[in-house]
């Protein structure tokens, strides 16, 4: 626990201009991080007689081991700033809204040729129209289901799409008449496009013209004796009638507004949003969070603001915003949501009337919202803290394993060996957290070994870490020989929430150039910090693989044991007999959990690194062919044998391929060896490849 006057700035050192400042641990990791229309005064108020300072504040101010700020020239910069830096270094002081469900929303992809008409979930895409979050999927489904009978847009997916162009046959969709079927032809795309934004205009409230121009279209078929035809117009203007009655008028003047409401205790609090469009509610979504700092209403409502609409633009941000509470500084903030919407924006308080009444319905919810998270996180949070407690009581362990590491290997037959790391803190797991290996220090199948590399590779940089930010002063003498240095590791992170699962990020040495970079940033380091427990998928060997990489790296406060699969045993280093758990323990479960998730991390990993290479060919190690002149080579000669027998000058035949270009596919092709033939296993046929497949 750090002194705060430690760390506290000299007196006039501190300007008194705007800013954002960031609060650092003794680690270089980012805790904080606050906005201030004076510098000065603001950060005076962290330095002041602890027994004077919130809990909160004081736990953080005494975490902390020094503090920087960013002077900017206005409260809107700083404003989005700080909402910037929350979002790169994720402060653990900070308060951040989490979504209690993934909202679905109904969303019309008008950025392609034929506009599709869907359920999204997950972050947006530019060129996609989006409407609600709805609370439910098959809400949207039974909205769409009516009013595909008026605007017949196309909902199928791309493969279903592509399969109809190819045979001239729609869909049933199509038969029944809900779908235009654009992809036989039967409408234009500027026709199917007009389709789509009638839809968009449908659900963005411009009802009325529609169902009027229906209703009168009705009228003049039956004057013309069409009866059939006005029959099926007035069961379209009864559809678009029964859609619109899903979203009840709640304000009668067609308003545009977002309404906020905050229910909150000491320790949480739960946020609702109504999104009305229209005059109607569009969508309904919550958040919860936990209050890590000394927050009040407004400052829950400033957070929130900023999630809602940090990354938003345009119509997304609605002209007027109901909340219960004006932010510390409405005016900055209202100048910031016009900024990203393009116009004048209203942030206020409703005092009367029905955006009150509204409102009041709103914070019902929020109340409500508040306490079912509560009864299930009372539940939960008891569960995790007695499973911690019985594994700590189990190992040994003098206090409960806040943040475990489990670690297993997996391989095929001994081909594509890899592993993984999974992170579990306070019993839940942490997804950003998860690692990749792939094992490169000898081939073929050896788990023990394997074992012992990973968890080397693993702790080598934790200690590497801690040397270069100056925890420790010297590096400490190993006890046993030093493992020759590995090569590194392939530290991917896992999928969240906001990186793609295919995004790999190879793990640098700290004597390269993208380490130094990063050394001081705040950003959370990959291997910085130690667990209490490490958990290994495996027995006994295992576990004295792993306990003998910590000893070589003089490693002796980390805990180790192992979890074998076929009687759920634990192993413990140099005990010749297991640790047996109740088959009804809390701790046990977890531990399973823990490694059946770490089993789940590294088979993933494994099939898909055995994918690549059944799927790669001579021609990926061609300097500059792209995945385009690629299926250009394929395309023209039909198949990869055919590529491989032909001459260059055949090569350059291809549109977009130099003589260059071709002198390296033909030196590529020379250079590998071609492959042994596939066999159908049922009929014994040996499979040729003018399926245009890529193994070679």
């Amino acid at each position: 626990m750090a002194d705060p006057s430690s760390y506290r700035p000299k007196p006039g050192q501190i300007p008194d201009s705007p800013g954002v400042y960031k609060f650092r641990d003794e680690h270089r990791r980012v805790i904080y991080v606050g906005k201030a229309k004076n510098l000065r005064q603001r950060l005076a108020n962290y330095f002041q007689d602890l027994a004077g300072l919130h809990p909160r504040t004081r736990t953080m101010v005494t975490t902390a081991a020094s503090v920087e700020w960013t002077v900017v020239s206005t409260e809107v910069e700083a404003l989005q700033l700080e909402y910037s830096w929350i979002k790169e270094f994720d402060p653990r002081f900070n308060v951040k809204y989490r979504d209690d469900k993934s909202y679905p929303y109904l969303a019309v992809t008008l950025n392609e040729d034929f506009p599709r008409v869907q359920v999204m979930r997950g972050a947006k895409k530019k060129g996609v129209r989006y409407f609600g979050p709805y609370g439910h999927a098959w809400a949207i489904r039974e909205t769409v289901d009516l009013m595909l009978r008026v605007f017949p847009v196309r909902t199928c997916s791309a493969g279903v799409f592509k399969n109809a162009e190819r045979t001239g046959r729609p869909c049933l969709l199509g038969y029944i008449g809900k779908c235009s079927a654009p992809c036989v032809g039967r409408v234009t795309p500027e026709e199917h496009r007009d389709l789509a934004e009638d839809f968009c205009d449908f659900m963005a409230g411009r009802t009325g013209t529609y169902i009027r121009r229906l209703e009168k279209d009705m009228v003049q078929a039956a004057e013309e004796m069409e009866y059939e035809r006005a029959a099926r117009l007035r069961d379209d203007a009864e559809a678009l009638r029964r859609a619109m009655e899903k979203s009840a008028v709640v304000l009668a003047d067609a308003t545009d507004a977002d309404l906020i409401a905050v229910a909150e205790d000491e320790l949480e609090a739960a946020v609702q949003i109504f999104h009305v469009r229209g005059g109607r509610v569009r969508g309904q979504r919550g958040w919860v969070t936990d209050k890590v700092e000394a927050v009040d209403t407004a400052g829950l409502v400033e957070h929130a603001l900023q999630q809602l609409y940090g990354e938003e633009s345009g119509d997304s941000v609605p002209k007027e915003v109901l909340v219960p509470a004006l932010p510390e500084d409405p005016e900055a903030v209202s100048q910031w949501l016009a900024d990203r919407r393009g116009s004048q924006v209203s942030l206020r308080i409703p005092q009367r009337g029905d955006k009150k009444d509204l409102m009041v319905t709103v914070q019902r919810n929020a109340q409500q919202a508040l306490g079912l998270h509560k009864t299930k996180r009372a539940s939960d949070l008891t569960t995790r803290s007695r499973a911690l407690e019985e594994i700590a009581e189990a190992l040994g362990l003098d206090t409960a394993p806040l943040r475990v590491e489990c670690f297993d290997i997996s391989h095929l037959q001994g081909d594509d060996v890899v592993a993984s790391m999974v992170v579990f803190e306070d019993g839940l797991a942490r997804k950003s957290e998860y690692r990749r290996f792939q094992i490169k220090g000898f081939e073929g199948q050896d788990d023990v070994r394997s074992m012992h590399e990973v968890i080397g590779r693993r702790f080598k940089r934790y200690l590497q870490e801690k040397e270069r930010t100056g925890e420790w002063e010297e590096t400490p003498a190993p006890t046993g020989p030093v493992p020759a240095p590995a090569p590194a590791a392939t530290g991917e992170p896992a999928a969240a929430s906001a990186a793609p699962a295919s995004a790999a990020l190879r793990e640098e040495s700290p004597e390269e150039p993208g380490e130094r970079a990063r050394e001081d940033d705040g950003r959370p380091k990959r291997f910085a910090y130690p667990p209490q427990l490490v958990v290994v998928d495996g027995g006994q060997p295992q576990v004295a693989a792993a306990k003998r990489a910590l000893d070589e790296l003089g490693i002796d406060d980390i805990a180790v044991c192992g979890l074998a699969k076929r009687l759920e045993e634990v192993w413990l280093p140099d005990d010749d007999d297991p640790v047996v758990l109740p088959r009804s323990s809390e701790g046990l479960y977890l531990l399973q959990r823990i490694r059946d998730e770490a089993h789940r991390f590294a088979i993933t990993y494994q099939r898909a690194k055995r994918a690549k290479r059944i799927r790669s060919s001579p021609l990926d190690d061609v300097p500059g062919l792209g995945e385009t002149r690629k299926q250009a080579l394929i395309k023209h000669f039909g198949s990869v044998k055919k590529l491989r027998q032909a001459t260059i000058e055949e090569i350059c035949e291809v549109p977009g391929i130099g003589r260059r270009t071709a002198e390296s596919v033909a030196a590529a092709f020379a250079a590998a060896a071609p492959a042994a033939p596939a066999v159908n296993t049922a009929t014994g046929e040996i499979i040729d490849e003018d399926d245009g497949g890529s193994r070679t």
